[in-house]
């Protein structure tokens, strides 16, 4: 069993009202020197197959369906 790690990220210069939203929030609430906040999304997925097949798999998740290739970046990571 291979466990991995999909995270997927705005490109450089798309625009994050969720993590604008959430660093004005922590400002309101008194955290000081914030200097910015970006969403993240993270998957975690267990596959029953070699570590080549399941990076191979991981790859191919992502570019169908988990993250839109305009504006996201992906990166897997086995563990």
């Amino acid at each position: 069993m291979v466990k991995a790690e999909i995270r997927i990220e705005l490109k450089h210069g798309v625009a994050d009202p969720e993590g604008d939203n959430t660093k004005k929030a922590l400002e309101l609430l008194g955290f000081k020197g914030i200097n910015g906040v970006k969403t993240v999304k993270l998957f975690e997925v267990e596959l029953d197959m070699d570590p080549a097949q399941a990076q191979a798999a991981c790859e191919e998740m992502s570019r169908k369906l988990l993250a839109n290739p305009v504006i996201q970046s992906y990166r897997v990571e086995l563990k």
